[in-house]
């Protein structure tokens, strides 16, 4: 008995069959894939990672048609400020040590591996609030144009005073 593989050949043999492979990420699933593969190259992003105490680093790791990819560093205390990233959508993976991120009137503690995908609009902040570093990838579709900041940081006293009853 032939099967259908001995009777019509290996599909995946013929290559002008299949769906091309996208070259770039084209859905929200291929850039949390996307941001995945370069988290899990260490060798590539690590040597590039600096640590600036006075204010938080960062640098664009790469673009693509519609998306850049962003590589940023938290020293203990560090925060982002609430803010939005205007008609961007965007995912963050934490790939070393832990931040947390306030987001309406919850806190989410991320630890290195944790992934987050927000919409345009989402306003949030994200702290360093641990004792060690930390380090995060960025990818924004549309590349980022605007972050507009939205009031007090929620770690500030003045957010304390203004979220009291």
């Amino acid at each position: 008995m032939n099967s259908d593989v001995q009777i019509a050949g290996d599909p995946l043999a013929i290559p002008h069959l299949l769906p091309p492979v996208p070259a770039h990420p084209a859905t929200v699933a291929g850039f949390v894939g996307l941001a995945r593969s370069i988290a899990a190259d260490r060798d590539a992003w690590a040597p590039l990672v600096r640590y600036d105490t006075t204010s938080r680093w960062y640098h664009r790791l790469r673009t693509g048609p519609g998306y850049e990819v962003w590589l940023l560093s938290w020293v203990p205390g560090q925060g982002s400020g609430r803010h939005d990233h205007g008609p961007s959508s965007g995912v963050l993976t934490v790939l070393e040590g832990e931040l947390t991120e306030h987001a309406g009137p919850g806190r989410r503690s991320l630890t290195a591996g944790a992934q987050r995908v927000f919409a345009p609009g989402y306003v949030h902040e994200v702290v360093n609030d641990a004792l060690t570093p930390a380090v995060s990838l960025h990818i924004y579709f549309p590349g980022l144009t605007e972050m507009p900041m939205h009031g007090a940081p929620h770690c500030t006293p003045e957010a304390l005073e203004t979220a009291a009853p």
